[in-house]
């Protein structure tokens, strides 16, 4: 059994690496599958079906997103912090999870399952990871959650501009004034 929970594991990571690759919208159990270096039907006899699978694939890129948010030093100020926090959602790699999340976030709004509970799950620990991270950078923690949804939701509007921005300058100066009204929030003003 043990060697079972680990090809299972390593077929998560992989399954995850080629969602980010190529995204939940279409997503073919075969592809993937080829690409994993296995087989549908092996696919889904570590999991109990598509759903488990995409559900499980979700979890995995979220717990990548959090875990780099939660590697991030304390910033020296709150201004700060908004913007390395934006620094880290727009690498290479972490945009990647994120955009996989709009895609779930979509699906979840037409009430589809697991799309729903996964993203449910999903924003409740990145909002307390976001949340923690201000709070190192000196946001009391009385404010430190509203503070976070409104990063949270700024960064996901700006995000999904992000292909369709030529001019960058402009983000930059939101995400400057972002991190000035955090700041206000958190009494540092």
């Amino acid at each position: 059994m043990a060697a079972d929970g680990t090809r299972r594991t390593e077929l998560l990571e992989l399954a995850t690496d080629y969602a980010l690759e190529h995204g939940l919208i279409g997503l073919s159990l075969r592809p993937l599958a080829a690409a994993a270096g296995t087989s549908d039907r092996m696919l889904l006899y570590h999991f109990a079906d598509k759903d488990d699978l995409v559900a499980s694939v979700l979890r995995t890129s979220n717990d990548r997103s959090v875990e780099v948010l939660r590697a991030l030093p304390p910033a020296p100020g709150v201004r700060e912090g908004v913007w390395s926090l934006w620094a880290a959602v727009t690498a290479p790699g972490l945009d990647r999870c994120q955009r996989l999340y709009v895609e779930a976030a979509a699906l979840g709004l037409l009430g589809r399952e697991p799309y729903v509970t996964v993203v449910q799950d999903s924003n409740e620990r990145w909002v307390a990871a976001v949340a923690d991270h201000l709070r190192a950078a000196g946001t009391p923690d009385p404010v430190a959650r509203r503070a976070a949804l409104l990063v949270d939701a700024t960064f996901m509007g700006l995000q999904l501009d992000l292909p369709l921005d030529r001019d960058s300058s402009e983000r930059e100066v939101a995400v400057r004034d972002l991190g000035d009204a955090v700041a206000v929030i958190a009494g540092l003003g």
